[in-house]
């Protein structure tokens, strides 16, 4: 798999293929690389070695398993390579804004002239037509643009945007799907084709029931914060020392909850009879769980509600979320070798998905930058010496 994305989606939609075995192949501006690559936060400089300027956690996060090449897309042999490395893949993914990839000489009657089976997986801030085609986008103005922040937030506060990159994350979840559909339509039809997905349209799917309640009612979103438009109770509740959240999707689990509130009759209040009820009067039932929960720490609610069928959990810090017990049982921490790193080696995140044959594998750490540029030149069969030329022409 040819893989030419920088950023976020592109790189997160690629490591979830690598993870699953796909041999990816990541090609970069051998000036400075994917911008990823200097995202580095505060603090971040101890874990480096000093000579190691050109990697972060937040590059770290998104590009294991992968091979790295430095090549210059801009001169004429980059762009014979590109097209070589085409003849022996299967995808190339790409995140240019649309039409760049055309300008180079690279677009998809390009690359299907030289491998007609191909899959080109065209990622972009809108799509790769209408009005808005050539706007650039990035997360936030995905999720911005597209409705999310809209409706993301407490009612009474501003909008807010989720705690990470989540319009890029669904948008690369979204694509490493239809790359594998493409590949599985391939095997039936022998045929190749283009497939493209933006932040933008990401973010329309997603707005989900919000979404359908307007193209069907016309009926415009609100910010709940923790709290479900149709589901009450159903949100976060302040305890004495932190967070739980509780929900009650049904009157079965309404009644047990207020049982193991210490309050049966709660159940049998006409304002909260039903969930139709509980919706209408949610600030009243708000307020009395509140007086409630606030009386006992977190940990003392999850005693009280153990085995009992309620839903719950805490809002955990993420030291509580790393020393979980399910997050070790699942393997959802991992140490991958990292010669840029101190120690030798990083941690990095699991997989999410199990499966019980073909087994996905963090085999490799993130790549430095050209890492792999001659083991890959030379698997086209490029001599030393004519990498050594493409060198000295500063096209890798």
């Amino acid at each position: 798999m040819l893989h030419e994305t920088i950023n976020i989606l592109g790189p997160f939609c690629t490591q979830i293929l690598a993870d699953y075995g796909a041999d990816v192949v990541k090609v970069e501006h051998p000036n400075g690389g994917d911008d990823t690559r200097l995202w580095r936060e505060a603090g971040e400089e101890v874990i480096w070695k000093p000579d190691a300027s050109n990697t972060s956690i937040y590059f770290n996060t998104i590009n294991r398993n992968k091979r790295s090449i430095g090549l210059n897309l801009k001169s004429e042999k980059g762009r014979e390579i590109i097209l070589e490395l085409t003849r022996k893949s299967d995808v190339v993914v790409e995140n240019f804004i649309p039409g760049k990839l055309g300008k180079l000489g690279l677009g998809y009657d390009v690359l299907k002239g030289v491998n007609p089976s191909i899959i080109l997986a065209s990622i972009s801030g809108y799509g790769a037509d209408g009005p808005f085609a050539q706007r650039a986008g990035y997360d936030v103005i995905g999720a911005a643009e597209g409705g999310l922040l809209h409706i993301t937030g407490e009612p009474d506060g501003p909008p807010t945007k989720p705690g990470v990159g989540l319009m890029d994350m669904c948008t690369g979840l979204y694509l490493h799907g239809a790359i594998v559909s493409a590949l599985l339509a391939r095997e039936k039809t022998g045929v190749g084709q283009k497939i493209d997905t933006s932040l933008f349209e990401t973010t329309l799917s997603i707005l989900a029931n919000v979404g359908m309640s307007w193209v069907n009612m016309g009926k415009e979103a609100q910010r709940w914060g923790t709290a479900h438009p149709t589901i009450v109770p159903y949100e976060a509740f302040k305890t004495r020392d932190s967070f739980l959240v509780v929900g009650a999707v049904n009157n079965r689990q309404f009644k047990n909850l207020c049982e193991q509130l210490g309050n049966k009759g709660l159940a049998d209040d006409p304002r909260f009879v039903d969930n139709k009820a509980r919706t209408q009067n949610r600030k009243d039932l708000k307020r009395i769980l509140e007086e409630v929960f606030v009386t006992r720490i977190t940990e003392e609610w999850e005693k009280a509600f153990e085995g009992s069928g309620i839903p719950y959990g805490p809002i955990n810090t993420l030291e509580k979320v790393f020393s979980h017990p399910q997050a070790l049982a699942r393997n959802m921490v991992q140490t991958v070798e990292q010669n840029a790193a101190v120690l030798g080696k990083i941690r990095v995140l699991g997989i999410p998905v199990k499966f019980s044959e073909s087994k996905p594998s963090i085999r490799d750490g993130p790549p430095s930058l050209g890492q792999h540029t001659e083991e890959v030149l030379q698997e086209l069969g490029l001599s030393s010496e004519a990498i050594s030329q493409l060198r000295k022409a500063e096209v890798i």
